[in-house]
């Protein structure tokens, strides 16, 4: 199975798990029939927001469908092994960026830590979902959605905030940006 495919595959199997159709899941999650299809059949990458609401949807931590193997405590990533710690659902993605899961093999966390590098053209999307987030700007400038206000952040720069409030992120300047990003959704 390649990478591209194991989320769809995941997604997949938690939903006929549940005796739900796609349909049904495209009600629960609030995206798009066709979108489903494609995630599942691993054409399209899926972006966080739209895996956060997956989630979500079928009862899952967001790890649920990025985690291959457990690892002992403490996870280390370190910055040059970085690309070489990718999860399924890496490479960048239709609204411009591409994420690194900080937490590959720790089933039992609470938190879903991500390095995220924004592409210059990135699209303005934005979700929203249970839980926190945390932002911190490390390269670039991010311009960050919340509700109707719209924030540029610059390296050191961070963002908490509450995930239900409509929310999105992406380069600004015409350059790219990178940021952590650190999702907590509770169950």
């Amino acid at each position: 199975m390649a990478t591209e495919n194991k989320v769809g595959e995941r997604i997949r199997m938690y939903r006929e798990r549940l005796d739900m159709s796609v349909y049904d899941l495209a009600q629960k999650s609030g995206i798009d029939e066709k979108i489903i299809n494609l995630i599942e059949k691993g054409k399209v990458l899926p972006a966080l927001g739209y895996l956060t609401k997956l989630s979500r949807a079928l009862g899952q931590r967001l790890g649920t469908f990025m985690d291959d193997q457990f690892k002992p405590d403490p996870i280390i990533t370190r910055a040059a092994d970085l690309d070489a710690k990718k999860v399924s659902s890496e490479g960048t993605n239709v609204l411009g960026y591409a994420s690194h899961s900080l937490a590959l093999g720790k089933p039992d966390r609470h938190m879903d830590p991500f390095r995220i590098e924004f592409e210059a053209n990135g699209v303005d999307d934005v979700s929203s979902h249970e839980g926190e987030e945390l932002i911190i700007c490390i390269a670039g400038e991010v311009e960050l959605t919340y509700g109707n206000e719209k924030t540029i952040l610059r390296p050191g720069d961070t963002a908490y905030y509450n995930s239900v409030v409509r929310h999105g992120l992406r380069a600004h300047g015409g350059k790219p940006a990178s940021i952590y990003g650190i999702v907590f959704m509770p169950f």
